[in-house]
Parts: C-alpha cells; structure tokens; sequence
C-alpha cells in the first residue's frame, strides 16, 4: 500500500505504533459492548501473511462482532488494530477496504443483473477515463478468474444465472481487484456441492500460495482441519486460545469451544419404533426426483444422504405439498393421502423445517410469539377461533422455549434479533407447537455452532421419543451416522441405496452417493 494511505489513517510516525511485522494483521485487546452488554472483552486475533487462519466459536462467541470491527461496519470500544505492523483506524468501511480488508459473507452482495465483468469492477468501470473500455474490461475479467483457475465463466454471464459457487468466486475476484490481502470468509460452504466445495477449496490454497491472509470461519470441523494452518477460538466474548492446527485434535477443539467432550455431540435417544407412520412409493417431480420410495416409522429418525441437488429436497417438498407431485403414492397414517399445499400437510399433523431458513423457516421481521404460534393457533385461540387469548399464548411460547433452551429477551422481539442458532430454534419450535405426527427435518443444522448443534439434535430425539415420524435430510455425514436409525442415500433423483444404523460409515455413504 502507498505510504498515502497510511498518512490518510492519520497514523502517528512513532516507534510505539508498530506491532509484531511478522504478522499481516494483528488484533490486539479489542473490546465491544452494546447497551451494557459485553460482545467482546480484550480479545486478541494474529494473522500471518499467506496463512489460512480459522476463528472459531459458538454463536454468540463474538466472532461476527469482531469480523465487522476489522471491516469497519463496528467501531471497537477499545483495543488497536494493525498491519503489517503498523497501528491503523478502521472508521469505516471503505476505510477497510483502502488498507486491503476485503469480508465475503454467507448472502453474498452481487447485482444479479450484472454480468461478471460489470461485478468484479463495479466501483471502476470506466478506470476514471469518463467511458467503458468494454474489450480492457472483458480482457482484465478473463485474466482474473483465469488467475484462479475458473476461466470457464463468461465474463458476459449474468451472475444471477450462476451457481453459489461460481458467485462466490466473482465475490473473491472483486474483493482482488480491490488489492485485498486480508480475506475474511463467513460461512463459505454452508450452500455448496461436494464438487464446488472441493473448487473453492482450491482458490483459497492458491490466493494462500501468492501470499494472501485468510480469515474462515466455519462451523464443519472438517473444513477447519484440512486447510487452516492456526485455529482461533472465541468463546463468550472472550479470547480462549491460538493454536496451529497440527497440535489438535477435534476432541480437544471442541471442548475449549463448547466445555464439552466430541462424544457427547450426539446425545443417546431411548425410542421406541412403532408402526409405518409415512410411506411413500415411486414419487416423481420433473426434473429432479425419479421414482423415489422410502418409509418411516413412528419414533424412528431416517436420514437421507447424498450430495447436494440430488432431489432429497425435492422429494419432501412434493409430498408437503409445497411443490407439484407429477406421479406417485403416499400412505401416512395408514390412510392414501395427497397433499394439496402445505397448509393442508400442516392441518394433517405434518411438518418440514426447510432448510432455507431465512426465507422460509421463519417470519424474520415478525415477532418469536407469532413464529411460534403461527401452526398451532387453536391453542392460543377461545373457542370461535378468532381472539388470541394472551395469557394462554405467551405461557404456551415461553414454555415451549424453554425446553429447547432458546436465548431471546422478549417473545415480542422480531425473530431477526436473534443469532443464527437460537432463529432455528424459533423455526423447530414451530413445529413442536403443532403436534406433527411427521417432521421433515432439511438441514436443521446448517450454519449453526456445535453448541447449538447438540440443543437441536436433543430437540430431534424428543420428537422420537414422543413416538413421532422422523426424516433427517443432512449433507454432514458424521450427523446422518451419529443420528439416523437408518439412511437412504440418493443419487441422480432416486434411491441408490439404503442403510441399517450397524451399515452406516462415510465410505459406504460415498460409495453410495457417487458411484463409487
């Protein structure tokens, strides 16, 4: 970086402003309260140059208050910043973005009816010339995503009309062309094939190769042990320890994250497997699902594994409800059934948790009371149906909450107060208000911390226990092992296989997903 844009951070030239120069970024001390409430309490972050550093954490850790701290979309309470060993200030985000700190988000910010070309160099398109070179443009795109190994994408290709994967390689490119050497990912995968997880996979090892600092924060072990080179973990706002991932395993990361033992991960479930609650033959759903046949019993959970875009999804969707069902049978509760719209599922006891959240598991800018009611309203309501009786509701939504141990400060808050874990929780608490006789749980545990994991996994077996149907759709496949009576695998929109609990390993479940 020019010595400009130093001098512009109003940087002291003194000897006490410089750290540790063997670090690209070093975050010392960092502290942050909002309205009395500590998120961060002098915590400490150092990145090397051309490392791949993990920061890890339950939600709530304070790993987001940090990122945005070091982004400039937070202002610290106190604590300095540096790089490359000089102390800087980080106002804003464009102050961030000047010393080359670049965050790429789960939902990523692209203009979908831009071409790539036009998204990498958004903030430059004319170069400062008053006009579009479009060929420079097109030329300076294809040299970038060549650079990175992704030279099969037009830059005249909307980037609407791409996969996640390859918008969040146009996301890297931009972030590139802004000269950022200190790159944070959030959650990179949590949306991914295998396939497109193995590509940026790749990316990221050859942006470490040329030297660029990486920051991934992400809750699947797995990630975390094959490409960082030193995991951070935070926890309750406090700094707990570095360490290079070498030295550890994944028992004793968990423990300094949560305080508890990786075998307690998947709590033992005491059920008693009844009569075929669901039963479903030969379902069929252009373009995805092709003849698909599976039965689940009443206190059993049946996982359904393979990669992601194979028609698991799908699959359940047509029988909620909420996607047409072109052929196929249904039996539930003994009974030849078709579900018209998921409103008629819910009226016959049946449920999907959906794994977009966001967008369909819960009502984000309304209340946790209404989110949690809104399936069960003959509970809260007098007899004609209409009048919500509020003692009754309030009562009913703090006790269901309870039992799932839901952090919230008020069930009238909107459900967008709270953090990531504890909105899922909103949404499985929805369902255990209806009374469901069958849930269709699709990637309940999709960008949750382990701690949350674990309070969500013991929600599951409750629901099994109390004798009810359950369907576990997960693309982690220690979660379908740890939790499933049995497993059917899916592979180009239709069963390839199917597991007892004593089959069950992530080489059979490979083989079976891939052909192997």
């Amino acid at each position: 970086m020019a010595s400009g844009a130093w001098e512009k951070q109003g940087l002291p030239d003194r000897e006490d402003s410089c750290m540790d120069g063997n670090y690209k970024l070093q975050m010392k001390d960092i502290s942050k309260s909002f309205a009395g409430v500590h998120a961060l309490r002098d915590v400490n972050l150092n990145v090397k140059q051309g490392e791949i550093h993990a920061l890890l954490g339950e939600n709530g850790a304070g790993k987001s208050t940090l990122m945005k701290i070091l982004s400039g979309a937070y202002q610290k309470d106190s604590g300095e910043i540096y790089i490359d060993g000089k102390r800087v200030k980080i106002h804003t985000p464009r102050d961030a973005k000047e010393l080359g700190i670049a965050v790429i988000y789960q939902e990523l910010v692209l203009a979908p009816d831009l071409t790539v070309a036009e998204n990498i160099f958004i903030d430059k398109l004319s170069g400062g010339r008053g006009y579009i070179n479009w060929k420079k443009l097109r030329a300076d795109t294809r040299k970038q995503l060549d650079d990175l190994g992704f030279g099969d994408i037009d830059p005249n290709a909307k980037c609407g009309d791409l996969s996640i994967a390859y918008q969040q390689v146009i996301e890297i490119c931009k972030c590139l062309t802004r000269k950022a050497r200190i790159l944070v990912l959030d959650e990179p995968t949590a949306v991914l094939t295998f396939k497109e997880i193995r590509k940026l996979f790749d990316v990221l090892n050859r942006l470490r190769a040329d030297g660029v600092s990486i920051i991934y924060i992400s809750h699947r072990l797995e990630e975390i042990f094959e490409l960082s080179d030193n995991i951070t973990v935070l926890k309750d706002g406090h700094y707990v320890t570095t360490v290079p991932t070498g030295e550890i395993d994944k028992h004793k990361l968990v423990n300094l994250m949560v305080g508890r033992e990786l075998k307690d991960l998947f709590p033992p479930r005491n059920a008693a497997i009844g009569d075929v609650v669901l039963s479903a033959e030969n379902i069929r759903a252009v373009p995805r699902v092709n003849g698909v046949s599976f039965s689940v019993r009443a206190g059993e959970v049946v996982g359904f594994s393979g990669l992601v875009g194979v028609g698991r999804t799908e699959t359940m969707r047509a029988i909620f409800g909420a996607d047409k069902m072109d052929s196929g049978k249904i039996l539930y509760c003994g009974k030849d059934t078709h579900f018209k719209d998921p409103k008629d599922a819910v009226k016959h006891k049946f449920g999907m948790l959906s794994e977009d959240r966001k967008n369909e598991g819960v009502l984000l800018e309304q209340s946790i009371r209404m989110n949690v009611t809104i399936a069960a309203l003959d509970k809260v309501t007098d007899r004609t149906g209409f009048i919500i009786k509020r003692r009754t509701e309030k009562k009913f939504v703090e006790d269901i909450l309870k039992s799932i141990q839901t952090k919230y400060a008020s069930i009238e808050n909107d459900v967008d107060s709270l953090s990531g874990g504890n909105q899922q929780k909103i949404a499985l608490a929805k369902w255990i208000a209806a009374d469901c006789k069958c849930i269709v749980f699709d990637e309940p545990t999709r960008g949750v911390d382990i701690g949350a994991k674990v309070e969500i996994y013991k929600v599951i077996n409750s629901f099994a226990e109390n004798g009810i149907a359950v369907v576990m759709i997960s693309s982690e496949m220690p979660e379908i092992i740890g939790m499933c009576d049995r497993v059917y695998v899916m592979r180009n929109g239709k069963v390839s296989g199917e597991l007892e609990k004593e089959e069950l390993s992530e080489d059979q479940l490979i083989g079976l997903a891939m052909e192997v």
